[in-house]
């Protein structure tokens, strides 16, 4: 009771501070053949500060200017598969200028703000659907 408790307090004091809480279950209306479809929440929160808790996937180097933060963990590095297999909720999150996310196993709380469409990163190539700008990224104790 207590740990929901905390949950919930969390939750609105994110809402106080102008953030929403979202999920990967939130993201997406339905997942078929041709592509994902937007939920009218992640449509909603487009460009707005957002509160998302999730994994990082495994990187491919130790110092991050970004990553891929997964619903679940993963056990291996999801750029060394093909596209075709990544599981479709996935978030691309991007730290602040001149910052760093160091890699880790725990469970991490981004916030920042949200962007959705399909977008490719010039340095990289690499093809996102759902961004975080991040502002903090913290582990989840």
């Amino acid at each position: 009771m207590r740990r929901l408790w905390a949950v919930a307090f969390l939750g609105l004091a994110g809402l106080a501070l102008g953030q929403a809480s979202l999920d990967f279950s939130e993201l997406y209306s339905r997942v078929t053949v041709r592509g994902v479809e937007f939920s009218p929440k992640l449509q909603a929160l487009a460009g707005k500060q957002v509160v998302l808790v999730g994994w990082m996937a495994p990187p491919l180097k130790p110092k991050l200017d970004f990553f891929v933060l997964t619903k679940a963990p993963l056990a291996t590095c999801p750029f060394c598969s093909t596209a075709a297999e990544w599981p479709p909720d996935i978030v691309l999150v991007i730290m602040p200028p001149g910052q760093v996310a160091e890699p880790t196993t725990k469970r991490l709380r981004v916030v920042g703000r949200l962007e959705i469409g399909v977008k490719e990163d010039p340095a990289t190539g690499f093809v996102s659907l759902v961004r975080i700008y991040a502002e903090r990224v913290e582990e989840v104790r």
